[in-house]
């Protein structure tokens, strides 16, 4: 394996790059950082060329002091790297990412799967979540350690778990990876405000994706983000959809086995 940081034009980005084949590139959710790939590592870098990076401000990655473009950082790090084409795998805020890029560097992408994402632009209707305004108002409190366990309530639990009913050590992987971006302020500083968002915006021009295209998502997931699953295997032509039973926001760290076979299976039919 080969890791390294690579030079932003602000900072550093760490990443991971292993196997041989077309390159595989790994996105990670907006509340961990790469390592929440660790269940797929092995199991994708025997067929691919694997890379994995932690976006700015996650885990070994520079701090932000403000607004980035993520789909910036990841062209810079491609461009860095090499590398001209490659499937790109993101989930959540990462699955947002590669519709980005994959709207804005079409010719770049070789495929797309998107896992517990939304497009940009998409809208959550009803009531938001019952621990997000708890968290945002540990957030204000400078209560960190609440943060990230509210976090975690949200996004690996889910809406319709206790903490109890899920598995303890992808929850404790997940708070460990959490505590760093909540530490770091990453949400406040670069997330809630980025710079550079895609004009029009995702949401309105999924049609015009004409990779092949995998949307997955967690069966106990918040159903807009069920929905927006929808909307995006409706929406990208030709678009295959699969949904997990018994997870959540992050379906490959709950169901590795399942979720391996699923990419790997969409990806060798390619």
């Amino acid at each position: 394996m080969t890791a390294g940081y690579a030079d932003l034009e602000d900072g550093k980005l760490y990443y991971e790059i292993e196997g041989k084949g077309d390159v595989l590139v790994l996105i990670h959710a907006g509340f961990v950082d790469l390592r929440m790939w660790d269940g797929q590592w092995e199991a994708f870098t025997s067929h691919y060329r694997v890379l994995r990076f932690d976006m700015r401000g996650f885990g070994r990655s520079d701090l932000a002091t403000g607004p980035v473009s993520r789909r910036h950082d990841l062209h810079c790090l491609l461009k860095k790297l090499g590398i001209k084409r490659a499937h790109f795998l993101g989930c959540s805020m990462g699955g947002e990412i590669a519709i980005d890029f994959a709207l804005e560097h079409p010719d770049m992408v070789l495929s797309l799967i998107v896992v517990s994402g939304t497009p940009g632009g998409f809208e959550m209707k009803g009531e938001p979540p019952s621990q997000l305004l708890e968290m945002l108002e540990a957030l204000e409190q400078g209560d960190l350690d609440r943060v990230s366990d509210l976090q975690v309530r949200i996004w690996v639990d889910g809406p319709f778990r206790e903490p109890d009913q899920v598995n303890p050590e992808a929850r404790q992987r997940a708070a460990e990876m959490n505590r760093i971006a909540v530490k770091n302020g990453t949400w406040a500083t670069v997330d809630s405000n980025p710079l550079n968002p895609m004009t029009p915006p995702a949401e309105g021009r999924l049609n015009e994706i004409s990779v092949p295209a995998l949307v997955v998502g967690g069966s106990l997931d918040d159903p807009e983000i069920l929905r927006a699953a929808d909307l995006l295997a409706n929406e990208i032509k030709g678009a295959k959809k699969v949904i997990i039973s018994d997870t959540a926001h992050v379906p490959n760290m709950e169901k590795p086995e399942e979720f391996n076979r699923i990419v790997l299976g969409f990806l060798s039919r390619l």
